[in-house]
């Protein structure tokens, strides 16, 4: 029987937030994870975390590509708070330009990931129905004006059962062409914790793999397969009903600690073993079920907002939005 103090795996935890699976990882004492460098600071009621995963080693426990995750997270998120939204989609903005360290030249294609017919997988579309696209516009702006506008395209490719076409090859087709200098991954995520979800963002330098997260992993995106730099911006908007249930039964244990012989049995159980039994209860009636909130056609028009506003402020530096939409309207 494998026990409790079998070693920590990241298969054993399901999500894809790089925080959650080093916290994970680090156990309730907070050890260092070998090859993985951590930090955070908080301001304004925003806390910002950022893990950096530097050596081989770093990355195969924690079972991401090598690179720079920050996110940035607050609870308060999803009382559509309209300051609150703003101060997450400033720090968002100065974490996205820190990772990006773009030239003045360089151009970014934006790809909003997911299935526009399901609302928890709809955050990638409609970022992009929010975000300011200027690629086909700077040759008829001022010239005062188009020194500060970056060249930005975005598209929404939907996803294989829509189209018939792998996510993948449409958007390599485009950079192909469009040759640009970074791309942008934007895509829902799923999260280990409850209150991490539509709360917080992450920002990756590695790429992403779409559909990771659900079970449904497809080619990755990054430097290697699109030959440019590729950072993924994401946001958790389910959780599996197995992370809920187990945490359910952690909590069992604790409130049951030293009152019941029930409690010794549940504690001898390792993680595999529990994640067994949670298993065979749900697997037979609902598959592998992924768990939303009941207002997620809200939260969704409201983080793609907060979303789309950080990556208009951070690629368009040099220029006020309403100073661009003064000059285009």
């Amino acid at each position: 029987m494998v026990t409790k103090h079998s070693p920590r795996h990241h298969s054993d935890v399901r999500t894809d937030l790089a925080l959650e699976t080093h916290e994970y990882l680090s156990g309730p004492e907070g050890e260092r994870v070998p090859g993985v460098d951590t930090e955070e600071y908080e301001e304004d009621g925003v806390l910002v975390s950022r893990v950096a995963i530097k050596t081989d080693d770093g990355a195969e426990q924690m079972g991401k590509a090598p690179g720079h995750y920050v996110t940035i997270q607050t609870p308060g998120l999803r009382k559509r708070n309209r300051a609150l939204q703003e101060r997450v989609g400033t720090a968002f903005a100065r974490e996205l330009t820190r990772l990006l360290q773009l030239g003045p030249d360089e151009t970014v294609f934006i790809v909003g990931l997911g299935n526009w017919n399901a609302t928890p997988d709809a955050l990638g579309p409609r970022v992009v129905n929010e975000v300011l696209v200027t690629r086909h516009l700077l040759e008829f702006v001022p010239q005062d004006l188009r020194g500060r506008l970056r060249s930005v395209s975005a598209l929404a490719p939907g996803v294989l059962g829509l189209t018939g076409i792998e996510t993948g090859d449409i958007i390599r087709g485009i950079v192909d062409r469009l040759r640009p200098d970074v791309v942008i991954a934007v895509d829902a995520l799923a999260a280990r914790k409850l209150d991490r979800i539509l709360t917080t963002v992450q920002v990756a330098d590695s790429g992403i793999y779409p559909g990771s997260g659900v079970g449904n992993r497809r080619v990755a995106l990054n430097q290697e397969t699109l030959g440019c730099r590729t950072v993924a911006v994401g946001v958790p908007t389910v959780v599996h009903a197995m992370t809920i249930a187990n945490d359910t039964v952690e909590i069992l244990v604790e409130q049951l600690k030293g009152k019941a012989q029930f409690y010794e049995m549940l504690e001898e159980l390792g993680q595999s073993d529990k994640e067994a039994v949670i298993q065979e209860v749900l697997t037979p009636s609902y598959g592998d079920l992924m768990v939303t909130p009941k207002e997620i056609d809200v939260y969704i028009q409201d983080i793609s907002k907060v979303v789309a506003g950080g990556l208009n402020a951070a690629l368009h530096e040099g220029v006020a939005l309403d100073e661009i939409m003064r000059y285009l309207s």
